[in-house]
């Protein structure tokens, strides 16, 4: 099966940002800003601004952190965490400091650094302001579907992954498919297909086919498909089922439907999904596993060759697209 999952080589070219996306960028500022409340004076009717409210958000979180074991948050820390202006960030602390709501101490190990601390006064503002916050998301919220909602933080995640520089380490599960994983499969090989390798639509029927053959009937004890999860939403995905070729063994499977998304390639899932793939083959009892797959997909070669597989034979393929070489590749178990 084609696998669309190239590894990452060279840095992709970097060019200026057009106006119309720098415009678009503005539009989105102004209609988000707009949404949360940000330009009125106080954050969620409570009696803090956003900024004020981001320096009593960022206390907290240490003394959660920290189980309340911390003595507190160094001002430049927070400052700098924080990237607010020097004389505002200054006005900020002289306004808690007189409503009660931080306490100053000098650092135990220097006195010339000051350490900064929420006083139960201010752990009640912040309380309060956070119980404000999540009701006014729940109103944002409440007239979108289930499925707006998740397209709403899909995308609010990717925003976050793309300007949020170095991506943190994430991890993956592999888990079986749940219901619309089966139509995910199919519609991503599709789009990546096509994206990636100039496909056209006879490829998505492929698939389509040896996914509506596999709901329809399938030996659960010989035949499975997982998909790969991060932070809850499907990246990859891959099927062992048992080889359909004319006059096959009995004894041998066939790998299928192996794909990882752009955003999660590079963590290793295409090379856990085939390894899954071939422990379930030898406990399902199969003696040898084959795949069928393209030429022009290198970093797939790459995850077979790692996996033991060999290639058998290859030939021009005219079921879809333009110049596709055709690989049946295989392995003993």
């Amino acid at each position: 099966m084609p696998v669309p999952t190239p590894t990452p080589t060279a840095a992709p070219t970097r060019t200026a940002p057009d106006t119309d996306e720098v415009a678009q960028v503005r539009a989105f500022n102004r209609f988000y800003t707009r949404s949360i409340g940000v330009l009125q004076d106080s954050l969620v009717g409570s009696p803090f601004s956003l900024g004020e409210a981001r320096v009593l958000h960022e206390l907290a979180r240490r003394e959660s952190d920290s189980e309340g074991t911390a003595q507190g948050m160094e001002g430049t820390e927070l400052r700098r965490l924080l990237d607010l202006d020097a004389g505002y960030f200054s006005r900020v602390l002289a306004r808690f400091d007189a409503a009660g709501l931080i306490r100053r101490e000098p650092h135990p190990s220097d006195a010339r650094r000051q350490l900064i601390q929420l006083t139960e006064a201010g752990r009640a503002g912040f309380a309060d302001l956070d119980e404000r916050q999540v009701a006014a998301v729940r109103r944002l919220l409440e007239p979108l579907s289930p499925a707006q909602r998740a397209t709403l933080t899909e995308a609010m995640a990717t925003i976050e992954r793309v300007l949020g520089g170095p991506e943190r380490h994430r991890g993956f599960v592999l888990r079986p498919p749940e219901l619309g994983d089966l139509g995910w499969i199919v519609a991503r090989h599709g789009v990546l297909y096509a994206q990636e390798y100039d496909g056209d639509p006879r490829f998505e029927a492929m698939v389509a086919r040896i996914v509506a053959d596999f709901a329809q009937q399938h030996d659960s004890a010989r035949e499975a498909v997982w998909i790969a999860e991060v932070d809850g939403q499907p990246v990859g995905s891959i099927a062992c089922m048992a080889d359909d070729q004319s006059g096959a063994d009995p004894g041998t499977a066939r790998l299928r439907l192996l794909l990882v998304e752009p955003t999660a390639r590079g963590m290793g899932i295409g090379e856990r999904l085939v390894a899954e793939c071939l422990r379930f083959a030898r406990r399902a009892g199969y003696t040898r596993i084959t795949l069928w797959t393209t030429s022009s997909l290198d970093s797939a070669r790459r995850i077979y060759q790692r996996a033991g597989f060999t290639l058998d034979n290859e030939a021009p393929h005219g079921g879809f697209g333009h110049g596709v070489i055709g690989q049946n590749w295989s392995r003993a178990l």
